[in-house]
């Protein structure tokens, strides 16, 4: 009898890819992925608490699915990732209709409890770290690439900076580095499978350590025929090595764009977050960056709020936005999360302060974005076409180097090729073109 299974995926690019780790290997026990709830014989809600509304709506989801299963008894629910691995049994107890509750090192399980579940429906709780992280090395199943031209990669998982806002280190773990050689294999893989651009993983990819260095291990990629494209997130400013800025000048495959979170601009704010790292030396590490590629863009995350933040605290955040100008910026209120450091702090910046700031934030942000779009008019860009538009009939889209998207006329028939482009118009979040 055909079985189905749904996968609901709330939080990063990480994320997403474990959930399509999970499709692959339950596809090899007879499981195919459904969007249909009435279908699923398996509803799986995979979870992250980086963020407080991140995890609500995962709980938000939980209790739906609960709902549904008091009419079908026999649905088996999981709960994965960093909720599952923050709250442990204490889910069960809040939800009692869960089945499976699977922390961040023990998703290779999944199939297995399944199986166990269906057979003596009792509660399996799966929470414990370990050594090693046997979901790292899952290689998804061609079908769950999507684009396929694309493939993420897990390099290395946990953090051991313990940024006194973070809940990584204490829902993922310490970092624990993926060897390079199974790295390697998996990306020579895609290459033969035709994937064009590889997207290597991690909480902070630049202190990989799993065998050779990351610099080492860019370089080792970049050899692989076939792959013409290179990418990374996410990044610690104080572990961009002198090594992985060379990078950006002499690898071409690497591609021109970083995510380097900031999170404020004041130091002593910075100094509060354990970031390790100050105003000054952050704007000096972009210029070092913008030396060894100039035509550089970055993407940054950043709060406003964090407890003690003064008016000049904030101003000072966007002094910095104004001086690197981001092409995006992930920007959120903070919030504070169960267990961090941070959380003992007195939570002082009032909501509708730190809603104004936001909104501060991000309207200064969109005037840049605006701004770094229309400086691209005219230009002739490289495009990796990722598929059809989502919003106009008869053109497709895809990214340039920069991470930038880009619309233009053209046929299906280009998905998953490198194309150029001339850019005829800036939009807020995008560019159109059109071939040359």
């Amino acid at each position: 009898m055909q079985r189905f299974v749904k996968i609901f995926t709330h939080g990063c690019q990480m994320n997403d890819l474990d959930s399509r780790k999970l499709y692959s290997e339950l596809a090899g026990h007879g499981y195919q992925p459904t969007e249909d709830d009435r279908l699923a014989d398996v509803m799986i809600v995979n979870t992250c608490s980086v963020r407080q509304k991140a995890q609500e709506k995962a709980l938000s989801t939980l209790g739906r699915l609960c709902i549904l299963k008091r009419g079908r008894p026999g649905l088996v629910i999981a709960v994965a990732g960093c909720v599952a691995q923050q709250e442990g049994e204490e889910l069960a107890e809040r939800f009692p209709e869960v089945d499976i509750i699977l922390g961040t090192h023990q998703l290779h399980r999944l199939k297995d409890l399944v199986a166990d579940v269906r057979s003596r429906r009792q509660l399996r709780v799966e929470t414990a770290f370990g050594d090693a992280i046997p979901s790292m090395d899952i290689v998804p199943d061609k079908d769950f690439l999507i684009p396929p031209h694309r493939a993420y990669i897990n390099i290395m998982q946990g953090c051991d900076n313990y940024c006194t806002y973070c809940i990584v280190p204490l829902v993922r773990g310490r970092e624990i580095s993926r060897d390079h050689g199974a790295i390697l294999s998996e990306v020579r893989l895609h290459a033969e499978r035709g994937v064009k651009e590889v997207f290597l993983l991690g909480q902070n990819v630049n202190s990989y350590a799993g065998g050779m260095t990351f610099p080492e291990l860019l370089k080792e990629i970049h050899a692989v025929e076939g792959i013409e494209r290179l990418r990374f997130t996410t990044s610690h400013p104080k572990d961009v090595s002198p090594a992985l800025i060379e990078c950006f000048a002499l690898l071409p495959k690497l591609c021109s764009h970083l995510h380097l979170p900031f999170q404020a601009g004041s130091d002593r704010v910075l100094k509060a977050m354990n970031r390790n790292y100050t105003h000054d030396s952050y704007l000096r590490l972009i210029e070092d960056l913008r030396r060894a590629r100039p035509d550089m863009a970055f993407s940054a995350d950043v709060m406003v709020g964090f407890p003690g933040e003064g008016e000049q605290d904030f101003r000072l955040t966007l002094d910095l936005i104004e001086a690197v100008r981001f092409d995006v910026l992930y920007s959120f209120k903070y919030s504070p999360r169960p267990g961090t450091a941070a959380a003992a702090l007195v939570d002082d910046v009032a909501l509708p302060e730190k809603r104004a700031r936001l909104s501060v934030l991000q309207s200064l942000q969109r005037r840049i974005t605006l701004e770094n779009n229309k400086a691209r008019l005219g230009k002739i860009v490289e495009v990796l076409v990722d598929g059809p538009s989502p919003r106009h009939d008869h053109q497709v889209f895809g990214r340039t180097t920069h991470n930038v998207i880009v619309n233009f006329a053209g046929p299906s028939s280009l998905i998953g090729s490198t194309v150029a482009v001339k850019v005829t118009r800036a939009n807020q979040n995008s560019l159109t073109g059109e071939l040359t």
